[in-house]
């Protein structure tokens, strides 16, 4: 038995078999073999092991998300047969006499470099496409292969790190907890696990390389604990906290259809936070009044390309058919920052907290942009949709989004193509736009805090640097006199303000966000009901 120190981001008790997540990005060694053939042999069957995990794939996003974004998982599986490339990888262990996971690794790297010089776009994208499958294969071949979430049990899952990318790939249901050796207490594991309400701790000093899949462990988010191949005395120990907690849980269900209005009757609304279409069943379940932060972005990750207009039309149409007239606010793409993606083309910054992200890369690329707001006003006829958009510093920004948004709807008028046009709002995210909150307000229907990034920018502290998480402080006096000057201007121009950061799930505030005049909180799902009890008891 080894008990691990960290820190907890979720509060929680999970008990079960772990499964080690290993970075995809270690590099991958060159060896001498002396059998090319045993080698070669590794190769193909790694090949058709990829194959049938890609298949798999397909299957599970056919059935989800529809034929158009399974179709990737069909190219993949048609390029791992391609002749040329597995030529070239059977060829260079051959005449190097190398190993089968170099091979591949080199092989995919020189292919991603010429499909990249390629005057042809098509051809142009099919670059990220070999970087993925050569990465597929070699994780294969080393025993580090994609989790095969279908067949798998629900796990604890154990991580140097987890980017944004890689969570959204995850199947949410077979988690049990996240125990993680880096990361912040405001990075998007950390946001996962308060959504998913399962417990999750960062900052473990654990060696992955001494730890396999298949061990037990006890993940207890009160104590700030990991305890690997733990005693059955712990292990009785830990069900008796779950089924408390459980018991607690089931006592807020009372609170299941009831409003969200304090005891004098000032009514809150309270909704919840997610990443995915797939997400929409926790807001359900825990009887959010709407969605008050779609993040969109999270249709970019994980994937190799643009998402299509028709792609993300009917991931949002499904979202506001499955709310059934509830309010859904969708927020346009925040890539940047913490949420690299690749084909993007971002490059790298010195600083990219405070680089090229969200609104600025919407703006000087108005064809993501507009392909984007398409979707949105095409979904909108089918339900009760609000867009805002992040990461706004000036009323020219948003002089500049409503002139793009118009262009779009003289396109699908031109088109003939239904449209609605829906409520607009934008994020309140830096002291600039504070400042000028009541110039702003003139100009949009809405607003929405996002206190995460606020915080950030108000504190100068990076809010993924987890050596800084000592020195970063949501409560600052700094942070609550702008969310107060922030509700105050929207008020005096007949808007509605809100928070979605996840300072609105803070019930050490929560009173004190209602005196403010906050008229909506959106949270994690697992805190609705939490957050319903302490306002009706206000």
């Amino acid at each position: 038995m080894l008990k691990l120190q960290g820190k907890p981001v979720y509060k929680g008790v999970a008990v079960g078999s772990i499964v080690v997540l290993k970075g995809t990005d270690a590099p991958v060694k060159r060896s001498k073999v002396q059998d090319a053939q045993a080698e070669i042999a590794r190769v193909d069957a790694a090949i058709k092991t990829a194959q049938e995990q890609l298949q798999r794939l397909y299957d599970k996003a056919l059935k989800e998300v529809g034929e158009a974004s399974a179709a990737l998982f069909e190219v993949h599986q048609m390029m791992l047969e391609d002749d040329d490339y597995v030529d070239s990888i059977h060829n260079m262990i051959e005449t190097e006499q190398v190993n089968a996971e170099y091979a591949v690794s080199v092989t995919g790297d020189n292919f991603s470099a010429m499909f990249a010089n390629m005057d042809d776009e098509y051809m142009q994208a099919r670059s990220a496409d070999i970087k993925d499958i050569s990465g597929r294969l070699v994780r294969v071949l080393d025993g580090s292969a994609d989790i095969d979430w279908e067949s798998m049990d629900a796990a604890i899952i154990v991580a140097d790190d987890l980017s944004p990318s890689e969570t959204v790939q995850m199947d949410k249901t077979k988690i049990l907890a996240f125990v993680t050796v880096h990361g912040s207490t405001n990075s998007h594991t950390a946001i996962l696990a308060r959504m998913m309400n399962i417990p999750a701790l960062i900052g473990v000093p654990m060696d992955l390389e001494t730890i396999h899949s298949g061990d037990k462990a006890v993940v207890d988010g009160f104590a700030g604990e990991v305890i690997l191949e733990p005693t059955e005395e712990e292990c009785v120990k830990a069900e008796a906290k779950i089924k408390e907690e459980q018991e607690k849980v089931q006592l807020l269900q009372a609170l299941r259809g009831k409003e969200t209005v304090t005891r004098d009757g000032r009514a809150i609304k309270l909704y919840a936070n997610i990443g995915s279409v797939g997400d929409v069943g926790y807001v359900l379940e825990n009887d959010a009044a709407g969605i008050g932060l779609f993040r969109s972005e999270f249709l970019y990750l994980g994937r190799n390309n643009f998402p299509t207009e028709e792609e993300q039309f009917q991931a949002y149409k499904q979202v506001l058919q499955t709310m059934a007239g509830k309010k859904v606010i969708i927020r346009t793409l925040d890539i940047g920052a913490d949420k690299q993606v690749d084909y993007f083309n971002l490059g790298n910054e010195d600083n990219p907290a405070m680089g090229y992200r969200a609104i600025r890369i919407c703006l000087t690329q108005p064809d993501i942009f507009k392909t984007q707001l398409r979707a949105l006003l095409r979904a909108a006829v089918y339900g009760n949709l609000s867009v805002m958009y992040p990461m706004i510093i000036s009323v020219e920004e948003v002089d500049q989004i409503q002139a793009i948004v118009k262009q779009v709807e003289a396109g699908l008028i031109a088109e003939q193509i239904p449209y609605k046009l829906p409520e607009q709002g934008i994020m309140i995210e830096t002291p600039a736009a504070v400042m000028i909150s009541e110039e702003l307000a003139e100009k949009v229907d809405f607003f929405s805090i996002g206190t995460n990034d606020l915080t950030q920018y108000t504190l100068a502290i990076d809010r993924q640097n987890e050596k800084l998480d000592t020195f970063y402080n949501p409560y600052h006096k700094a942070i609550l006199k702008m969310i107060k000057i922030v509700v105050d201007s929207a008020h005096k121009h007949g808007k509605w303000a809100g928070i979605c950061g996840e300072l609105g799930a803070d019930p050490k505030l929560t009173e004190e966000f209602v005196r403010m005049g906050v008229d909506e909180l959106s949270v994690a799902p697992s805190m609705v009901l939490r957050l319903r009890k302490a306002i009706r008891e206000m």
